[in-house]
């Protein structure tokens, strides 16, 4: 349950909520989104901590629940503008969110890049702590480079919100994967200090959380915004479910080492593939 509600509830349906209210101006609305949900886990976590300490986990869970019913469902009910009830178009009803064949290479590479990403992204998020300690940092030290995620993806966000409009959507995205790559590239090498790495790492997937919501928009329109970015979703969510548990099974097998040596692999190609869409479209 919990799960199908989640599955309904990030940035992706936001995003398509989003384009449609604002069409091809979403995108400062986008930034703002994803600027204020990096705050998400800094809020949240002590917050939930507080409540399992002062009136237990299930009633964390019923507070928590009461919050969704209560307060956010009928705000998002209230207050999201209703759109005008139309006959679908032959488009709405093909659902492909493409026309030409240009158009579908062009989802395809963006799907691809996405879905590497994401692999990253999830891989990195969850065994950090695992690479981290295997390169010989203790526990607490591991934690404490961990901790600078959330403010790195926050900080990067900030600035893209103060000068992102200067840059097409695809640039953004470009730089972001650039720092996603060295960040990864970095920590694989054992390079310099690791919070250096984890730093632009984190930094390159504040930037990349919006630009995949705002490429989208740039290169398919608004009036199909809602269609393609679901359907970049669905293959896009699947590898993150996954990547996380193969790379645990990669980990057990053949070491951090080799692990991160392959996702290196995957941020710098998935490089090139940003490179190779930036200069298509």
């Amino acid at each position: 349950m919990i799960g199908f509600g989640m599955g309904a509830g990030l940035y992706d349906a936001a995003f398509s909520t989003l384009g449609r209210i604002f069409g091809a101006s979403a995108r400062r609305a986008i930034t703002h989104l994803t600027l204020f949900g990096g705050f998400a886990s800094t809020v949240c976590w002590p917050l939930s901590a507080l409540a399992v300490e002062h009136i237990g986990w299930r009633g964390a869970c019923f507070a928590y629940a009461a919050v969704q019913a209560l307060v956010m469902a009928p705000t998002l009910f209230l207050l999201l503008p209703r759109e005008a009830r139309k006959a679908p178009s032959a488009l709405d009803r093909a659902g492909a969110g493409t026309t030409t064949s240009r158009e579908r290479r062009t989802f395809w590479l963006l799907a691809v890049i996405l879905m590497a990403n994401g692999a990253v992204q999830t891989t990195v998020s969850v065994h950090l702590l695992t690479i981290l300690q295997a390169q010989g940092m203790q526990l607490v030290a591991a934690v404490a480079v961990g901790a600078l995620i959330g403010p790195s993806q926050v900080g990067a966000r900030v600035i893209e919100m103060l000068v992102g409009d200067r840059l097409d959507p695809t640039a953004t995205l470009a730089w972001a994967g650039a720092l996603v790559a060295v960040g990864v590239l970095l920590l694989a090498l054992g390079a310099g200090p690791a919070a250096v790495a984890v730093v632009l790492y984190a930094a390159g997937n504040g930037v990349w959380s919006i630009a995949r919501g705002t490429v989208p928009l740039a290169l398919f329109g608004a009036e199909r915004y809602a269609v393609v970015i679901g359907r970049l979703a669905a293959p896009n969510l699947m590898v993150q479910a996954a990547a996380p548990f193969a790379a645990g099974l990669v980990i057990a097998q053949v070491g951090t080492e080799t692990t991160m040596a392959a996702l290196a692999t995957v941020a710098a190609t998935n490089l090139v593939a940003t490179i190779i869409l930036v200069w298509r479209s």
